[in-house]
């Protein structure tokens, strides 16, 4: 990693704020408010915004301008650019003398053919408003790419990889050359594998069924498929996957079928990345799921059995990340990886800013 200077990181998610300053030595420390992040003398911020859409291809300098256009780009990812922008507004606020820098998810899925990316919809909705799939999770996807060459000493080029980012929102991504080449996500973080909270892809013919036959109105469709659907909707309770396992032990029905359909379409997912990616050398597990679910894991490396995937029980149950637990028999290695998405956009920062 590149030497830096202090940055302070700000990542809004949906529901949270995270805020991290990240010191020149690469050390991290949590801090609690704006204030406590202006005490550590920080020389640049960065925010993770989830989508840039096609406006912003690589990361840039906030200014009236960026603001503007993030603020324009909500509609496409309410439940993220929104706290984003707040968060940017708070930040600015606080520290109005450092330059602020917007770090998207969206940027590292820009490699993506368009055979990937483009949805077999009306042109005019393709070019007039870019309708198209953009990927998301793109900064855990970058740093789970770097790190898996380092795990396996490889260099990026010819290495073949799919990253799982499970956790409250989930996608699947093929890696190859360490550069995206398709994911489950698209137009928004909505679509794919089911989540915690949100369903991942349904028949739009049931939006059309439930708009026009059943009277549901579009913010209630909106809710519904971000707050109400996923594992919390099979299992019941949170959508936590810690607790769902709980259940499954004490004889949960709905716990159990909630792991069941989680497994079989995330596994789906995997076997559709290997193509994109053209093989797998290596799949790798990250995100509060991923690195946390010793069970999760085990389960859809034994539907990837297949593909020569191959788990070795000890090493996955005792394992840390960062490291290996694929068995010596296995065709394909297998990481667990604990995301830093701070440090990538630190990174983003110093390069945005040309340090």
């Amino acid at each position: 990693m590149a030497e830096m200077k202090s940055v302070l990181v700000v990542n809004s998610g949906s529901t949270s704020l995270k805020l991290n300053v990240v010191a020149a030595d690469g050390s991290v420390a949590e801090v609690c408010s704006f204030a406590a992040a202006a005490a550590h003398r920080v020389w640049a911020v960065g925010h993770r915004v989830v989508h840039g859409a096609d406006r912003f291809q690589r990361h840039v300098i906030i200014d009236d301008g960026v603001r503007a256009a993030i603020e324009a780009l909500t509609p496409w990812a309410p439940l993220h650019n929104g706290p984003a922008l707040a968060a940017i507004d708070a930040a600015l606020r606080a520290l109005p003398d450092v330059p602020h820098v917007a770090v998207f998810d969206t940027a590292f899925h820009r490699s993506i053919p368009e055979a990937a990316s483009v949805y077999a919809v009306p042109r005019y909705w393709r070019d007039e408003w870019s309708v198209r799939r953009f990927g998301f999770h793109g900064l855990s996807v970058a740093w789970c790419s770097e790190r898996a060459a380092a795990l396996l000493d490889r260099p990026a080029e010819g290495l073949r990889l799919v990253v799982c980012h499970l956790g409250g929102g989930c996608s699947i991504t093929a890696v190859r050359d360490g550069r995206s080449v398709d994911t489950t996500m698209g137009f928004s973080p909505l679509e794919g594998v089911p989540m915690a909270t949100r369903s991942g892809s349904i028949d739009p013919a049931v939006m059309i069924y439930l708009l026009r036959e059943r009277g549901m109105t579009l913010n209630a469709l909106e809710q519904e498929l971000n707050y109400e659907s996923g594992l919390k909707a099979l299992a019941g309770g949170s959508g936590d996957m810690l607790d769902i396992e709980r259940r499954v032990g004490a004889g949960d029905r709905d716990a159990r079928l909630a792991i069941d359909v989680f497994v079989h379409r995330v596994a789906g997912a995997v076997g559709s990345m290997a193509v994109a990616a053209g093989g797998i050398d290596a799949l790798v597990f990250t995100g509060g799921i991923g690195d946390g679910s010793v069970q999760v894991r085990a389960r859809i490396a034994e539907r990837l059995g297949f593909l020569g995937v191959a788990l070795d029980p000890e090493r996955n149950e005792s394992l840390r990340p960062d490291g290996d637990v694929a068995a010596p028999s296995s065709g394909v290695r297998v990481l667990v990886v604990r995301t830093r998405e701070e440090l990538v956009i630190a990174r983003a920062v110093l390069a945005a800013v040309g340090v």
